[in-house]
């Protein structure tokens, strides 16, 4: 019985120790961590301007460009991966991803359970319709009656809610277009900047088109929670704005007019 005591006593020991250490692990550098492994896991939707692939299955776009050259300045490699929009905060907080850095906004549900960024791009959430109906409904009164897609857990989600719309939510934004473009839904709401970049003349949906703007916003880069790579990308942010590579990389694919000043 002694021996069987001792063994316990042991055991539990060994178990308490084990969980200090988990405890200081988790508590390290998160700079140090992703330095250490060599690699930066973005987590991204597909959502052109900021994420997208381009024809041999690169992710680009200003958001994708500015986490490659924030990678580069650490010394690691970035890496993308999809995930669950809803999910973002899990994701981060089970070490699945290390940033999500996607269009996302600044809403305060978001600034509680990440460490965020400072601001860098300014966006509106809009209405997409198909454009031979679209001067029927000029404003989010008279779209009462329409059923919307938008991304699941999203900015475009809440103005729904806010408006009282009847909607469907979607995987991301890209298929809250597609529901509009197939019929599924009438209307969707998803990111001004996407819209410019999505819908109209000279784009693969040439007959929608985006209308009124339901709110205004900023978008930021999340982390975990007490992160000290958000410091250090705020660092990048004030150098790359400084030295003209933000300015570059947003003339590119034509954010410039949302570009937010970096100190």
């Amino acid at each position: 019985m002694k021996k069987f005591t001792a063994l316990l006593i042991a055991m539990l020991m060994v178990l308490a120790f084990s969980a200090c250490g988990q405890e200081a692990s988790e508590g390290e550098s998160d700079l140090a961590y992703v330095q250490e492994k060599g690699t930066l896991i973005v987590g991204i939707t597909e959502f052109e301007p900021m994420d997208y692939q381009n024809a041999d299955g690169e992710w680009i776009g200003f958001d994708a460009d500015m986490a490659k050259a924030f990678a580069e300045s650490l010394g690691v490699t970035a890496e993308f991966q999809l995930i669950e929009w809803d999910n973002k905060v899990m994701e981060l907080d089970g070490h699945t991803i290390d940033v999500v850095w996607n269009g996302m906004t600044l809403t305060d549900e978001v600034i509680s359970a990440m460490e965020c960024s400072a601001a860098y791009c300014n966006n509106a959430q809009v209405v997409i319709l198909p454009a031979d109906v679209a001067d029927q409904y000029p404003d989010a009164e008279s779209m009462a009656d329409l059923s919307f897609a938008v991304e699941t857990g999203s900015a475009g989600e809440d103005m729904a809610v806010e408006n009282g719309f009847n909607y469907t939510p979607v995987t991301d934004q890209a298929t809250a277009v597609l529901e509009v473009a197939s019929g599924t839904c009438q209307a969707a709401i998803i990111d001004s900047l996407m819209a410019a970049a999505m819908v109209g003349e000279g784009t693969s949906y040439a007959d929608l088109t985006y209308t009124i703007q339901l709110n205004s916003e900023e978008y930021g880069v999340g982390f975990r929670k007490g992160s000290d790579l958000c410091n250090a990308l705020n660092e990048f942010f004030a150098d790359s704005y400084a030295d003209g590579t933000m300015q570059d990389i947003a003339d590119t694919y034509g954010v410039s007019a949302a570009l937010i000043p970096q100190a």
